[in-house]
């Protein structure tokens, strides 16, 4: 289609609101705002609630047969308190306020065409997104979600090329523009915007046959990441309505080829006495480092978040010897101590004397601080500890509970709820189970490993070729595994561990964060979807 065939009445129909475009003679500058996480915070999967793999699928838009995360219009819609709350206070707290500023300065210039652009579906979204925009007072001459076919029936494989389509109609139809700006927060999109119109300006410089426009002066501004989440409880509810109408697709027979019924899991890092964020605070302040050494916060993980009573889900053998998951504590530090000037340790011990206590390290401690490359469980070296005066002692409490990490996976036939615990690339291996070790003094023995012919034949040429019965290999039973997460304030440092934890505190409320960037709307994120419904799954 040349410029000249190009009319406003064309492009209007790109729009979601019926509004009248200014005229192609009037128009000088075209501004472009991008919807999410540029203009408006828009909730992204929570990294204190989901293990990594998990916070891609949930963004991949064939990981689900509704599309998941960003096509699920209930997921905007819970965001703060809720549609119906958030509206009428203009979803405030939620949007980026340099860039609604930027919206309010554009919309005064009667020469500036004010487009808001996002990938989201028209279908899906353009009732939510207009109502969202409309509360905050703002006014665009186009608000553009991506349709299911353009209005010449164009189909688009990506929210890219359904941007660079309506932006280059733009462009020709408005050919007296002579400015255009994007606002836009992913640097991959960012980058592909300057391609583009690097080289449709090359193509408008052909004279021969005459270009349907002058090159335009383009400026695509990378506007900073921000992260939020939803309430912990919504996303997971959220999540879970995502996995039954998944599975209804499956069941259905209506879900792409391939497709497989989904079921959220836990994945369980340690059974420990836990935390909670104010005392873990007041725990970091012990950290002391050594006189005349300096060592940069950035070479710090500080951790402070828990007694490890057992790095794995506890069996009842161990919750019995305890008070079992929710119950509390009260502990006092009786000793300090750093090993090497990279694991920096408190030992405790319960207030009450008569206790019961349970943990597999040889005393109660606490890991307070790690350097570079240190581990918790290398805080099983300390030998020495600096004894803490009893009346300058810190005292704490602590609740039993587990550091979990949820997961979507396919829901697995015959699988029980302790393998459940375990992610799929892990179903292979035999995890060990209570009736495993028999309580000592048992006549009866561990089960023997079956090995290959090959690694029988290794492991005999290894014992000298004698057969007879081996020792069970213990567990390294200290080592708490999981990662450190990014704390809850932009930019901040995570303090106390991350991830959601049962029986004690959890994250709550509305997190924000830098750092977690999210996918676009159809990045596959690879690998196949995700679980939901079935036995061992979480309703909601």
């Amino acid at each position: 289609m040349s410029g000249a065939s190009r009319t406003i009445t064309s492009l209007r129909r790109w729009s979601c609101q019926d509004k009248q475009l200014p005229s192609v003679e009037v128009v000088k500058a075209i501004h472009i705002y991008d919807f999410d996480n540029t203009l408006f915070a828009s909730p992204l999967p929570n990294k204190q609630i989901w293990n990594a793999a998990t916070l891609g699928h949930l963004q991949a838009l064939a990981s689900f047969a509704n599309g998941g995360w960003w096509h699920d219009s209930s997921i905007l819609a819970s965001t703060g308190d809720g549609v119906e709350v958030e509206e009428p206070r203009a979803w405030d707290g939620w949007w980026n306020e340099s860039i609604v500023s930027l919206v309010q300065l554009s919309m005064q210039q009667a020469d500036t065409l004010t487009v808001l652009l996002t990938g989201r579906s028209q279908k899906g979204f353009a009732d939510l997104v207009s109502r969202m925009v409309k509360s905050r007072g703002l006014e665009f001459n186009m608000v553009c979600l991506k349709p299911a076919v353009g209005p010449n029936s164009q189909r688009f494989h990506s929210t890219m090329a359904f941007k660079q389509e309506l932006l280059k109609e733009m462009v020709y139809t408005y050919r007296e523009a002579e400015e255009l700006r994007i606002y836009e927060d992913r640097p991959n999109h960012t980058k592909a915007f300057r391609g583009f119109f690097a080289t449709m300006n090359r193509g408008l410089l052909v004279k021969d046959p005459p270009p349907p426009r002058q090159p335009i002066t383009v400026t695509v501004i990378q506007v900073a990441e921000s992260v939020t989440s939803l309430d912990p409880v919504t996303e997971v509810a959220g999540v879970q309505r995502m996995i039954n109408s998944h599975n209804a697709a499956v069941l259905n027979g209506v879900a792409p080829p391939k497709s497989v019924p989904l079921q959220i899991k836990r994945t369980v890092f340690y059974t420990g006495y836990i935390v909670s964020p104010a005392d873990t605070e007041r725990l970091i302040a012990l950290v002391q480092h050594p006189p005349g050494q300096k060592i940069s916060e950035n070479d710090i993980r500080y951790l402070a978040n828990n007694i490890l009573i057992t790095p794995r889900p506890a069996p009842k053998s161990i919750l019995d010897k305890t008070d079992g998951l929710g119950s509390t504590m009260r502990w006092r530090v009786v000793g300090l101590a750093a090993h090497q000037s990279r694991v920096w340790a408190a030992r405790v011990e319960p207030v009450n004397p008569s206790a019961k206590v349970y943990t597999e390290n040889m005393h109660p401690f606490i890991v307070l601080a790690l350097g570079r490359g240190a581990k918790p469980h290398d805080a099983e070296r300390i030998k020495n500890w600096q004894p803490v005066p009893s009346e300058q002692a810190l005292e704490f409490e602590t609740t039993i509970g587990e550091k979990i990490l949820l997961r979507v996976e396919e829901e697995r036939q015959g699988e029980d709820d302790w393998e459940s615990k375990f992610p799929v690339k892990e179903v292979g291996r035999k995890h060990p189970r209570e009736e495993d070790f028999p309580p000592l003094g048992s006549d009866r023995q561990p089960p023997a490993k079956r090995e290959a012919p090959q690694e029988r034949a290794n492991n005999e040429n290894r014992r000298g070729g004698h057969g007879g019965p081996g020792g069970h290999r213990g567990t390294n039973h200290n080592r708490a595994r999981g990662g450190f997460n990014a704390r809850g304030g932009r930019g901040g440092q995570q303090r106390g561990g991350g991830g959601q934890q049962r029986g004690g505190g959890g994250n709550n409320g509305k997190a924000r964060g830098r750092g977690n960037a999210y996918k676009s709307l159809d990045d596959n994120a690879g690998g196949r979807g995700y679980s939901g419904g079935g036995s061992g799954g979480m309703q909601y």
